[in-house]
């Protein structure tokens, strides 16, 4: 939840923000579980499979795109009147979705991101000069938000434990990572 929460805090998220979420994990749906909790008012997850969708809806999402790319983009224009998101939360980590959270944000929007960088190393800086489109982001200072999230989290204000949506022992470690790299599962929680 923490790491969520850092991207729509990195990206600026107020009441009656518009937001884009790049990435339908763990991370990605917890962003939109702190962009709901933040008040944005239209929330669009991004989003290729259903039980991820399921889940975006029941933490605040306003609308889900299954699209990458141009025409991922195009979706996020079209839910904006053409804009685009005041802010945009880039929870994956590479240069792809990078790409896309800075094309999904409007003239003067900010990209959040949080997704360890696997790839690109260069921002595409004339691009984000021209359209004055802010990045802001990185490792998350989780322990620094837990006087603020926690109490929302034990009063049940905030579920962030559906995430863990597959339980195994501990000898079972190889097939609960295998399970979430193969979109079996979104968040493996292991028991000793």
């Amino acid at each position: 939840m923490g790491t969520g929460h850092h991207a729509a805090v990195s990206a600026g998220v107020t009441a009656g923000s518009t937001v884009a979420v790049v990435g339908d994990g763990a991370v990605g749906l917890c962003a939109v579980l702190a962009a709901k909790r933040l008040g944005a008012t239209t929330i669009i997850a991004m989003s290729r499979h259903e039980s991820r969708q399921n889940l975006a809806r029941r933490f605040g999402a306003t609308h889900i795109v299954e699209t990458r790319g141009d025409e991922g983009v195009a979706r996020v224009r079209e839910l904006t009147d053409g804009i685009g998101a005041d802010c945009v939360l880039e929870c994956v980590g590479t240069k792809e979705s990078m790409q896309q959270a800075l094309d999904s944000a409007r003239p003067g929007g900010m990209v959040g991101y949080v997704g360890v960088p696997n790839g690109g190393p260069e921002l595409p800086v004339r691009q984000m000069f021209g359209s004055n489109v802010g990045v802001n982001g990185g490792v998350a200072p989780v322990r620094g938000y837990m006087a603020e999230l926690l109490p929302d989290v034990l009063s049940g204000a905030i579920e962030p434990g559906l995430v863990f949506d597959l339980e195994l022992p501990l000898e079972d470690i190889a097939e609960a990572y295998a399970a979430m790299d193969e979109r079996r599962a979104i968040k493996t929680l292991v028991r000793p």
